[in-house]
């Protein structure tokens, strides 16, 4: 079982800027970030694999996320840049196995308890 603690998240004004930071107890090939909004399913914004240090990015998110890895730390980062209303979301921290490109929920094996993310007009 790994468990994943999560913090940063918040309000901003668009145009601003948050990060988010994911420790796992555990080890885990693929770690990164599912964002929800209330009434529909969880979506990836960014993945990081271990597996030849590859990350991906969901095509609302790129050029503005970043998304790293502290193996040292086994942690997540996800650096949030040029943030919209667009982005507000329940943000979760995810970790299991993917294969780069795209990351299915089921092979997501462990979840954080999920931060607010917030982008006022």
């Amino acid at each position: 079982q790994v468990k994943l603690v999560e913090s940063g998240g918040g309000s901003v004004q668009a145009g601003g800027s948050l990060e988010l930071s994911c420790v796992a107890s555990g080890y885990s090939n693929c770690m990164g970030w599912f964002r929800q909004a209330p009434g529909k399913g969880r979506e990836v914004v960014a993945h990081f694999r271990r597996t030849g240090e590859s990350s991906y990015y969901d095509d609302s998110v790129k050029g503005r996320f970043t998304i790293s890895l502290d193996s040292n730390k086994n942690t997540v980062y996800l650096q949030m840049n040029n943030l919209t209303p667009e982005d507000t979301d329940m943000y979760y921290c995810a970790a299991g196995i993917c294969f780069g490109g795209d990351w299915p929920i089921n092979y997501v094996y462990y979840w954080g308890q999920g931060t607010q993310v917030t982008v006022s007009a």
